[in-house]
């Protein structure tokens, strides 16, 4: 699995990041576990033609000592198709992004 993982973190920032999350996207229905939805704007050709297929998002789950975030775009109605695939090159700008934030607003490392 591609992934992009922040680690190393202390407790006071998992509950800043936690607190982020929760705002942000929306929870996966299991703890510690979120999507981040994919703009329209950046999804693929196959992607925007499987209507039935979206919202499409990624996972973020946090551990122990640590946030992931999954590189492949996923479904949320199907867990198999020909839509659901590696992160673009925009996608993947996205994903990245979207973290660099969320170092910078819970101030990790600060």
């Amino acid at each position: 699995m591609r992934q992009y993982v922040v680690d190393e973190l202390r407790k006071g920032e998992l509950d800043r990041v936690k607190q982020y999350l929760e705002k942000q996207c929306e929870p996966g229905g299991v703890d510690r576990l979120y999507w981040l939805e994919i703009p329209d704007d950046l999804l693929s050709d196959i992607q925007i033609d499987h209507r039935d297929c979206r919202p499409f998002c990624i996972g973020i789950e946090v551990t122990d000592d640590s946030v992931v975030f999954e590189m492949l775009i996923r479904s949320r109605q199907k867990l198999r198709c020909s839509c659901i695939a590696y992160a673009s090159e925009q996608q993947r700008q996205f994903i990245l992004n979207f973290a660099d934030r969320l170092v910078k607003e819970t101030e990790i490392g600060s």
